[in-house]
């Protein structure tokens, strides 16, 4: 059975940081407090604008996590923006970095809100996918649940996609949420059989995440930040971790 990892988005650490001019919290700190507890790596979304993540912390999560040879670092983000520039620049300095997201999301949005079209966005993908590839990255695109675009997805070039997850954290608690299940795992079962690798991420937290990845076959990392981030607020990042992790676990 897939063993589930989890990689830790540390947006909202910084955020918090960036309202003042003090270096607290530290987003380095933070993460050795992630990778600690177990966490299986960190994800960073840095943004034109720097409104949370900046150049200098992708540069420095990345020297950390030279520490951490059996973690993963997962840059995300829209590639026709920066990201490109921040993995590139890792590299040039021999620093690690395992995998990209590539986000369609616009400079001025909130939050990511969905994920690539196909065949819309076939043409201009391929080209930064393999320019990815020829770093030595691991490329996985941000998906919506739609089972008909997994197989173009691959295609494209990706390594894994993303399932953008909001609609099924929406949707807990409510009569649509076994539909929505459903309608991820179909998903998930078209991406594998394309022979693509899943992640999935957004809005997941400890109430929603254990009948996630216990429904939705293949699961191989969630990347949880806000919900996250909040927990630790209240219980700690060790102890948020743990939660964290035991909601991953699957039966025997």
């Amino acid at each position: 059975m897939t063993m589930t990892h989890l990689s830790v988005n540390l947006n909202k650490v910084a955020l918090v940081r960036n309202t003042r001019h003090l270096g607290i919290p530290s987003v380095t700190r933070a993460a050795t407090l992630c990778l600690e507890a177990g966490a299986a790596g960190i994800t960073v979304h840095p943004r034109p604008d720097a409104r949370h993540i900046r150049a200098d912390d992708v540069r420095e999560l990345a020297s950390l996590l030279q520490a951490w040879p059996d973690r993963e670092f997962n840059v995300e983000g829209n590639p026709f923006h920066n990201l490109m520039d921040c993995v590139c620049d890792l590299r040039e300095r021999g620093l690690p970095v395992h995998q990209v997201t590539f986000v369609p999301d616009s400079e001025v949005q909130f939050t990511s809100d969905h994920g690539w079209l196909f065949p819309q966005d076939a043409a201009r993908l391929a080209p930064l996918i393999a320019a990815a590839k020829a770093l030595g990255l691991r490329v996985s695109l941000f998906m919506d649940a739609e089972p008909g675009a997994m197989a173009a997805a691959k295609a494209v070039g990706a390594d894994r996609i993303e399932l953008y997850t909001e609609p099924y954290a929406v949707a807990w608690g409510t009569a649509d949420q076994a539909v929505q299940l459903q309608r991820f795992a179909a998903a998930a079962q078209a991406a594998l059989d394309a022979g693509l690798g899943v992640n999935a991420g957004h809005d997941l937290n400890r109430d929603n995440l254990g009948a996630f990845v216990q429904k939705v076959p293949g699961v191989l990392e969630v990347s949880i930040g806000h919900a996250l981030i909040a927990d630790a607020l209240e219980l700690g990042y060790t102890a948020t971790i743990e939660a964290y992790l035991d909601c991953l676990k699957k039966p025997d």
